[in-house]
């Protein structure tokens, strides 16, 4: 995002918990859900930390290309907060296609709000889908310029309850397991993830077009093989480029007219 949850549980007791065959159907969805729900919240909780630690690191780091982004006020978190339009589209122009969020300020106010002002300032030009698991979600938002990265990674926003489902295509912003955790990652659901509710993810959009170019987001790197996100927030797009050569990316994103 996503943020999820290295200090809630290890990775290899998640794979226990996601592989394991319970002869209760409901029960495994439960025990699914929120091993699913861990891992966005290490992811995030991890990012939180690197971004805390890596403050000064990251102005050493090599800045990726930031295309059109508008790093004056990129650097800035709190001047980005225009409220968004009631309803609005996202065109996102990746490597593998074009597909098109579109956002409902009542589903998510807060999430709908900071969506906005990244998408409309650059902030996801040229970033990585750094986290893409086959039948789950495809993660991204992390920048690809430290200075940047460093900044965003603690300009963290209030909680939005959840009104919508994760189902299939509906987007949701990363979180820790802390309350108030919600940055800039964010994660397109692959299935229904109805888990996910219960855990606080609150889906602020929905995929209307492109959800085929989403399902072609490069996953081969698997669930054990992610980048790490110190990394990225101190070397940027010069560790994923070098490291994971094929992660799909963002050539730029859009707010449609």
């Amino acid at each position: 995002m996503v943020k999820w949850g290295n200090g809630v549980m290890g990775n290899k007791a998640l794979t226990r918990i996601i592989h394991a065959k319970e002869s209760d159907m409901k029960l495994r969805s439960i025990v699914v859900g929120a091993a699913m729900a861990c891992l966005i919240a290490g992811s995030v909780a991890v990012a939180n930390l690197a971004a805390q630690a890596g403050a000064g690191a990251a102005a050493r780091g090599r800045a990726a290309a930031a295309g059109g982004a508008n790093k004056a006020k990129l650097a800035t978190p709190s001047q980005l907060n225009e409220q968004a339009p009631a309803t609005f589209k996202a065109r996102f122009d990746t490597s593998k296609g074009v597909f098109v969020i579109e956002v409902h300020r009542d589903w998510a106010p807060l999430g709908a709000d900071r969506f906005y002002n990244l998408v409309k300032n650059g902030f996801y030009d040229d970033c990585r889908f750094f986290r893409v698991l086959e039948g789950f979600m495809a993660q991204i938002g992390m920048n690809g310029d430290p200075s940047i990265q460093a900044v965003w990674g603690r300009a963290n926003f209030q909680d939005d309850p959840v009104k919508q489902s994760n189902k299939r295509g509906f987007v949701s912003f990363a979180k820790s397991s802390a309350p108030n955790s919600r940055s800039t990652q964010f994660f397109l659901n692959f299935a229904d993830n109805n888990g996910l509710d219960g855990q606080g993810f609150a889906a602020f959009g929905q995929v209307t077009t492109g959800m085929d170019v989403v399902d072609k987001l490069y996953s081969g790197y698997g669930r054990n093989n992610v980048p790490d996100q110190g990394r990225i927030t101190a070397e940027g797009n010069a560790y994923l480029q070098k490291e994971y050569p094929k992660l799909d990316f963002v050539k730029s994103a859009t707010i449609e007219k």
